[in-house]
């Protein structure tokens, strides 16, 4: 589709999420991400984006590392779908590398989201299952069970490789690795839900054996006392 898949440039490493208020958090996690090896991406969210906007973000991280970054928007893929092109265009100027979608809005969106972010050279991470508790009917959410399946074939057949599960939930990470993930092996799977939402690396990584893993870390390591020595600690546990 005219991108690297694997655009992190690595099997396994430490995504650090900037769910920071100010600009000045992002530029001192960047430059954390920037001294510690293991450390693949910057993702920054709404949060940052609506208060300065995506370019200013990009700038403050590419001054002091040349991690790429991944902007989530929360949740991107759930518009009509002709707001596909001029997102994945908003993101390309700015200087974004990979987009996560959360495509609720149904298939046609997913599919023009998908093509547009492929069209602008930029990487589709598409998103499966959300970390909290509630999110499939079956849990008590809104989601109906299957849809995940629905959304992951789909995504597979446009050319993504790139894909969100739920660390705190090893069972589904091991449903979708082993399923139907299984036929892009190895896939690109980034899984938020460590630290304070209670996800388990050593659990996570077992379930997804086989593909790139990814786990997403921010609070536990922006909000420690000591983000060097619990950034060191994380990425001590996806080493062994």
């Amino acid at each position: 589709m005219g991108n690297n898949p694997n655009f992190l440039g690595e099997d396994r490493g430490i995504i650090l999420a900037a769910d920071v208020s100010h600009i000045n958090d992002l530029r001192k996690l960047a430059e954390l991400g920037s001294q510690v090896g293991g450390v693949v991406a910057i993702k920054v969210g709404f949060s940052l984006a609506l208060r300065y906007g995506l370019p200013p973000l990009v700038k403050a991280v590419k001054e002091v590392t040349g991690l790429p970054v991944i902007y989530d928007h929360q949740k991107a893929g759930t518009d009509i779908p002709a707001m596909g092109k001029p997102f994945a265009e908003v993101c390309l100027d700015a200087g974004i590398q990979g987009i996560i979608l959360f495509p609720h809005a149904g298939p046609k969106t997913l599919e023009s989201f998908i093509k547009a972010t492929f069209d602008c050279k930029l990487t589709p991470i598409v998103g499966l299952v959300m970390s909290h508790e509630a999110y499939l009917a079956g849990e008590g959410g809104f989601i109906i069970d299957d849809a995940p399946e629905i959304i992951c074939r789909i995504a597979l057949s446009a050319g993504v490789r790139n894909f969100v599960l739920p660390g705190t939930k090893p069972d589904i990470i091991a449903k979708y690795c082993q399923g139907s993930l299984s036929a892009a092996k190895p896939a690109n799977i980034m899984m938020p839900g460590f630290g304070s939402q209670g996800g388990l690396i050593a659990r996570a990584f077992e379930a997804s054996r086989g593909h790139f893993q990814f786990p997403i870390i921010g609070s536990a390591i922006y909000k420690s006392a000591n983000p060097m020595a619990a950034l060191e600690q994380f990425v001590a546990e996806i080493r062994a």
